[in-house]
């Protein structure tokens, strides 16, 4: 159970009247975090605005890409709900289910093609506190994506440490989206810093 209620349309309420119903058109279902963020109308009209320009309006990088950058953030942040979701979202855009059992060992794994361990490189370098994407790094992803593919990565997985940080402290748990599929579990801290020692 979320710490915060969904906020309830009060009158006309035409901001989030829109937004809910957009989400239920979207995913047939009112989106909980939506409810949540639902409390500050502003902050609601901006999350909203970015999410739907990265899901609906931006489609330079491969949509699997994508998904998978995303996952493994919320993977390493933990976030129950945005593993649920995102797991139901990856697994739409055409990642298998044997990737995403072993994606928390990614590095082992033959199940991912070397574009797609780069961008797994990417994700956990961007999700690390404090934040550490080297200049080869960087230049290594240049070799694959243009100007506008790495932005729209790079906002992907920024948006997703927003999301998978926000809805963890707020306690919002699964909505069921990857209900008989699989779902990736969260990594624990140890695991994540015995692998990156080990690098």
């Amino acid at each position: 159970m979320s710490r915060l209620k969904p906020a309830e349309p009060i009158g006309l309420d035409p901001i989030r009247r829109l937004t809910y119903r957009t989400t239920r058109s979207m995913y047939g279902r009112q989106l909980e975090p939506a409810g949540v963020l639902g409390h500050h109308r502003p902050l609601l009209i901006g999350i909203s605005a970015a999410s739907l320009a990265l899901e609906r309006y931006s489609k330079s990088l491969d949509e699997h890409l994508k998904h998978l950058a995303m996952l493994r953030t919320s993977q390493l942040i933990g976030c129950e709900w945005c593993l649920d979701f995102g797991s139901y979202l990856a697994q739409r855009a055409g990642l298998s289910e044997e990737q995403l059992r072993e994606l928390s060992s990614w590095r082992e794994s033959e199940r991912f093609d070397p574009l797609e361990r780069l961008v797994l490189e990417y994700s956990e370098a961007m999700t690390r506190t404090p934040v550490e994407v080297p200049d080869e790094l960087f230049a290594r992803l240049r070799e694959h994506f243009d100007e506008r593919q790495l932005v729209e990565l790079t906002m992907a997985i920024g948006l997703e440490n927003l999301y998978s940080r926000s809805n963890w402290a707020f306690g919002i748990e699964g909505q069921g989206f990857s209900e008989g599929m699989y779902c990736v579990a969260p990594q624990r801290t140890e695991q994540l810093g015995a692998e990156v020692g080990a690098r």
